[in-house]
């Protein structure tokens, strides 16, 4: 998890990942942000992102978006 944290801190630095559970929900991340952070979740996991997994839930939180990307490795 503190590699993810450390991962989202460095593409949207303005946003608290350790304790929000609002991210989408509360417009703390816009569309350029998710774009970011899937670009760089791609590379550093090794994963593809297809548009079905560009849904709120996936990203509302780091822990959801750490069971998002342990979910694609498990499925490649």
């Amino acid at each position: 998890m503190e590699e993810l944290l450390e991962l989202l801190e460095d593409c949207c630095p303005d946003v608290d990942f350790r304790t929000s559970d609002r991210l989408i929900d509360d417009s703390l991340l816009d569309s350029l942000d998710i774009v970011t952070i899937v670009g760089e979740l791609s590379d550093r996991y090794g994963i593809e992102i297809g548009m079905d997994e560009l849904k709120p839930e996936n990203f509302n939180s780091a822990e959801a978006i750490l069971g998002m990307v342990e979910r694609l490795r498990e499925e490649e």
